[in-house]
């Protein structure tokens, strides 16, 4: 297949590069050239001033949005005219079958996306082929409120979204589409000195805030609640229990976050993230539950040189299994227990070369899948790029240690409010509960639960059923996850922990 990308040819964008990178390394693609587009209204200057306030301010670094001059489409120029697939993100060429205009909240262009953004939107990205939705997503970033990072998250994964549209095309996999309009110019949005001026007062004040903040309180701090289970738990109920949550404590040195508890062997052990602020590297410790609760403190059952987090853990075949996530480490990784609740050794290595999150596992009907929101490392960046929470991506394997296969639709899903795991997938009526994060505001700022319609080799689909927030019978700002096992169930969320001036120490 010959495809072609129509784009501002005076100043492209490093996404841009990105994406003729990734179409050009696809398989069943022959030929990808560009067409170099006069484009008369680009990003507003104040935007560009914005952008680099934001950067220094912020620390951050100009990825997919950073200008490159004229010269860097030099290798994707090219003189014949024949594309058997154009993808327009200009906005600018007529309705065709075999042309794909890209649209941000149904408008055409960049400025279309800043418009949304900048009115703190959470933007739906859609390529629209002759009335049809070829494909859609809604586009995540894990720094709300900073235009630089919204921009640059949503770039990465429109990169996502258009490659994938296209694999699925260049195979001959026609997924379901809907009837839409045919989008519309770009906004007339533009940020003025004043506003700038406004932005970046509140920038500032912003950040002496949180060094504020931070100097007063460690941050992130999160915590643990549990509750006997003696009725209908959490997802049963669809909000929180009349009798409430018990805290799990901390030392405020450090915090536990994603508990799952597992009853075995006559026990029952809450398996937990434990983050030592000291070191800003957590590692898996587990604490053993008994009538009253829980005995003692969680002790530490598995470190390793890379953070982890999220300690999937289940039975199967007379011995205890945990998934943790690990995408620092770049993998997912499978460990056994060979003296529960710890010895924990390495088994197998079920993904590589993946920044996955919140790996969970799931046996249906005789398959086993797995889930977990992935980044994408589109455009070069130090850890990636893209939000971590709104690609949703599926492996199947025969048995739970693998071979996984990766879904031919990957990503099933884009929406930082539904994809990232929150938890096990449990079976409620003859039906599939996923509990889910929504992100679409900050991370975990609230938990969904998703009633999954779909799951096979062609296919997956989810219908939101369900959300719980924080609140009177949960305080602070976020919810996380929920589990259950062994007659107890546990979320988590935020907390503040003061910092406690260590004995000895000035």
């Amino acid at each position: 297949m010959h495809v072609r990308v129509r784009l501002d040819g005076a100043e492209p964008r490093r996404w841009q590069i990105a994406l003729l990178e990734r179409i050009a390394a696809m398989a069943g693609i022959r030929t990808v050239g560009v067409d170099a587009a006069p484009v008369p209204n680009g990003w507003p200057d104040t935007v560009e001033l914005l952008f680099r306030l934001e950067a220094l301010i912020h620390r951050l670094p100009r990825i997919g949005s950073e200008r490159l001059p004229p010269t860097a489409l030099d290798p994707w120029r090219r003189q014949d005219a024949r594309a058997d697939l154009t993808i327009d993100l200009c906005g600018d060429l007529p309705a065709g079958p075999s042309i794909w205009h890209l649209a941000f909240d149904g408008r055409c262009g960049d400025d279309a996306l800043l418009a949304s953004l900048l009115a703190g939107a959470v933007p739906r990205a859609t390529l629209i082929a002759d009335g049809r939705i070829e494909a859609e997503g809604r586009l995540g970033t894990d720094r709300p409120g900073i235009l630089l990072a919204g921009v640059d998250d949503a770039l990465a994964r429109t990169v996502t979204l258009i490659a994938a549209a296209i694999g699925r095309r260049a195979a001959g996999r026609s997924d379901p589409s809907s009837a839409v309009s045919e989008p519309s110019p770009g906004p007339e949005r533009t940020l003025s000195g004043t506003e700038l001026g406004s932005r970046a007062a509140r920038m500032l004040a912003g950040a002496v805030i949180r060094r504020l903040y931070h100097l007063c309180y460690r941050a992130p701090h999160w915590r643990c609640g549990w509750r006997r289970l003696d009725g209908p738990d959490l997802i049963d109920l669809g909000r929180h229990p009349q009798t409430g949550w018990t805290d799990l404590p901390d030392d405020g040195h450090r915090f536990y976050a994603d508990p799952f508890p597992l009853a075995h062997a006559g026990s029952t052990h809450v398996f937990v993230e434990e983050f030592p602020h000291a070191t800003g590297k957590a590692i898996i410790s587990a604490v053993r539950f008994g009538p009253n609760g829980p005995e003692g403190t969680p002790v530490p059952v598995l470190e390793e040189p890379h953070h982890l987090s999220y300690p999937f853990v289940f039975e199967r075949d007379g011995a205890v299994w945990m998934v943790p996530e690990s995408s620092a480490a770049g993998r997912v990784d499978l460990y056994r227990a060979t003296r529960y609740p710890g010895g924990w050794v390495k088994e197998a290595t079920l993904l590589s070369d993946v920044v996955a999150s919140d790996a969970t596992l799931l046996e249906q009907n005789g398959r086993w899948w797995l889930f977990a929101t992935l980044r994408d490392a589109a455009v070069e960046a130090p850890a990636g790029s893209g939000s971590y929470h709104d690609a949703l991506c599926l492996w199947s394997a025969p048995d739970f240690r693998g071979p996984y296969t990766p879904h031919p639709a990957n990503p099933v899903l884009i929406d930082p409010a539904t994809a990232r795991p929150a938890g096990r997938i449990v079976e409620r009526g003859g039906q599939l509960i996923r509990p889910v994060q929504d992100c679409a505001t900050g991370y975990g700022r609230a938990l969904g639960l998703a009633r999954i319609d779909r799951l096979d080799p062609d296919g997956f689909a989810q219908t939101l059923i369900g959300r719980v927030e924080p609140g009177p019978a949960w305080a602070g700002s976020r919810l996380h996850t929920v589990n259950s096992g062994g007659g107890i169930e546990c979320i988590d969320g935020s907390a503040r922990a003061p910092r406690i001036r260590m004995p000895g120490r000035s």
